[in-house]
Order: structure tokens, then sequence, then C-alpha cells
């Protein structure tokens, strides 16, 4: 059987693609390498170029392919781009995914794992969260993820679809090996743009507030490594096609770093000062988001290898290094067409 992954061009879809070829699995990666690189997908997976919301290109995937699960990652993602664009996170986040889910039912697709996110929870009231916690998202991006999550549950309940939701926080590091990393030039990933920062790649970092109710007055997350969420999804896949029940788990590792903490470890791991600039806040940013995490690892026995903050900042470091001095191609051109 194979697998299809959308947006498995992208940073972490990408590395799922890594994971799964790893595992002896076959994959079929749907990305429209808006966001993601051609380059970032290894034969012997199959990339087709295209729209996930594109009905007829998705019937046709599963008429060719062997398909028994989905993993979706294809979505926007910056929070601050959703408030001043709302209607482009609910077409992408939302609609197109209630597409993509009526195609998986009429074909009879029985495993779905959702990227979905800690947004979902809003500001919480309470630290760490856990998945009981009451869904209240302040941003666009948070509401069109929380209504995939409605419908996903939904059609599992009238059609037989099970599923895994794993609600991420803040996804950083590379993959060990070096074959992958954040590559998207304008990433807002945090690490991210720290390194590229230390580099020189960037004149500075912008902190976007320093005066919220925390240590330091920075914004606190929950930063987990990008191969060890990915292992959480090979693992959600393992427990789907034992006949396990549909789930939702957070994934971080149960606690929190500032901004200002953060910046320190780049620049101690780096060796190099950067400029930081205090900014006003961004809209639809919480104070804080920690991941309770003793659902997915009594449910899923998913225990993490790179729970360490230096680590993932080396590991970004190295890929950043290695990124600059060889570039991945870039996005598609006129002749990329269906391929697969």
């Amino acid at each position: 059987m194979t697998v299809l992954v959308t947006g498995g061009a992208g940073y972490i879809g990408g590395h799922m693609v890594l994971a799964l070829l790893d595992a002896g699995e076959k994959v079929v990666v749907l990305d429209d390498l808006s966001t993601g690189f051609r380059s970032a997908v290894q034969p012997p997976a199959k990339l087709v170029v295209g729209d996930f919301g594109d009905m007829a290109l998705v019937e046709r995937i599963f008429r060719e392919h062997s398909i028994d699960a989905i993993a979706h990652f294809a979505a926007k993602i910056v929070v601050p781009e959703s408030v001043t664009d709302p209607l482009r996170y609910y077409l992408n986040n939302t609609a197109k995914a209630r597409n993509l889910l009526e195609c998986a039912t009429r074909h009879k697709i029985k495993h779905f794992i959702f990227s979905s996110t800690a947004a979902v929870y809003g500001e919480p009231q309470s630290s760490p969260i856990h998945e009981t916690d009451p869904l209240v998202p302040i941003n666009p991006y948070g509401r069109s993820k929380l209504m995939t999550e409605w419908m996903l549950q939904d059609t599992g309940k009238a059609h037989g679809l099970n599923y895994v939701i794993l609600r991420y926080f803040n996804v950083a590091g590379a993959d060990p090996k070096g074959r992958l990393g954040q590559s998207t030039p304008q990433a807002t990933h945090l690490i991210k743009v720290a390194v590229q920062a230390a580099l020189g790649f960037r004149p500075g970092l912008e902190v976007f507030g320093n005066d919220y109710p925390t240590k330091d007055g920075t914004c606190i997350r929950d930063y987990i490594q990008v191969t060890d969420l990915v292992a959480a999804h090979l693992m959600a896949l393992e427990h789907l096609r034992k006949g396990g029940e549909s789930l939702i788990c957070n994934c971080g590792y149960g606690k929190g770093f500032s901004v200002f903490e953060v910046l320190d470890v780049v620049k101690e791991v780096s060796g190099i000062d950067f400029k930081v600039q205090i900014s006003a806040r961004r809209p639809g940013d919480p104070a804080s988001l920690v991941a309770g995490v003793g659902h997915i690892k009594s449910m899923l026995n998913w225990t993490p290898k790179y729970d360490d903050l230096p680590t993932i900042v080396r590991q970004a470091l190295d890929w950043e290094r290695r990124l600059h001095n060889k570039p991945m191609r870039e996005k598609s051109s006129a002749e990329d067409l269906l391929a697969g």
C-alpha cells in the first residue's frame, strides 16, 4: 500500500517523506510547490505537482495508486498573514481540506493523519495545555485548522475514516543526517530567523513584544525537533493500521522557552552576537503555549530523541550553512506537469 503525503515537498512534510522511505513505505507526494521544493522529494517517492483541493487530480491519484493512508501537511501557516488575509486561510486550510476528505471517503481511504496546531487552543488558561482543554482559537489560522478537525471527526463518524490529529507546537531543527531542513527563504519560525541573523543572512531580528505576562516579557513556546515530530506520525500510522481508535494528541516536549532564551542559545551555539530589535506585539500571538504530552506518550508510546534546545539550534545552523553553500532548486516551471 501507499501513503499520500500532501505538502510533502515542504519542511515537515518533506521530513515525513524521508521517514516513510526509511521505513520502506511507498509514497506519493502531492504539492503545488508554492512554498515547497522539488528537490525535497527524493526517489523512490513520486511527486505530483498540483493542488490538494483539486478533486479531479486527487481522484486520479487514488485511481492510479493503491493509497491506504493520507498524511495531510499542506496548509498556510503564518499567523499574522491569516489575520490580514483570513479568506485565503479558510480557502486553503478548510475548504480545500473538505474536498480532500470527500475524495478520501469516495475511495474508502481508512487512515488519515492530520497536521493540526496548538493555535486551536487560543490563549490558554493553564499550562501545560491538554487535549481536553477549551478550544478557543484567537486567529484565523487556528480557526481554519479547528474547522478541519471538526470536519475530520464528523467524517470519521459518518464514513468509518479513522484518524489521528496531531496538534503541533513549535517545530524546529533539521534531519540529523543532513538531508533536509527548513528551506523557505522568508520563513517566520523564530529559530530559523535567529540562525539566519547569526550567520549574517539577515541584518538582525525583531522581537514582537516584550510586555507579555511571562518571566521576561517575551512569548514562551514549546519547541519540538522535526524528526521527533515525524516519528510521532509514523507511530500514528502504525496505530491506525493495527486497528487503533481515532486520536487527538499534542506534539511538543512539555516545556517552554521564551524568545529571549532561544536567542541566547542561538548566540551561544553559533558563537555570534547579532542585532535584536524590540517591536510591538503581532496580532494573534498568545503569551505562552506549552504542550501537555502525557497522552501522546501513553497512546502512541512516543519517546523523543532530540529533546535538547542546543542540539535543535545546532541542526538548524548546520542546515542553514549547507543551504547557502548549495541552494535548493526553486519551485516548479511550466514543464512541471503532473508527474507520477
